[in-house]
């Protein structure tokens, strides 16, 4: 959750939480976030609250929730992988 919080305010800029995205975060077989999140964060008209709101949830869940959201990511917004998992070219470990 630090990786989070480090590089949380280059993610705001740069992920896209679209509908198809925050879709796949709540489906069933990844339910990093509820379906009811997923409306309420749907529902916001800017990305930047979006994208705010779906890494606070994160913050809150389990760390198999953020491995899950690390997926989803890994498959629809692979380029923004590495910098939650590096932080000025550290690799966490």
């Amino acid at each position: 959750m630090r990786k989070l919080t480090v590089n949380g305010d280059q993610l705001l800029d740069l992920i896209e939480a679209d509908s198809a995205f925050l879709t796949e975060l709540a489906s069933p077989d990844v339910a990093c976030i509820s379906w009811r999140q997923r409306e309420r964060i749907v529902e916001m008209l800017h990305r930047h609250d979006r994208c705010e709101r779906l890494l606070d949830l994160l913050t809150r869940r389990s760390v198999a929730d953020f491995q899950n959201f690390i997926k989803v990511l890994a498959k629809r917004q692979a380029h923004l992988v590495s910098l939650i998992e590096t932080d000025g070219g550290e690799i966490y470990t």
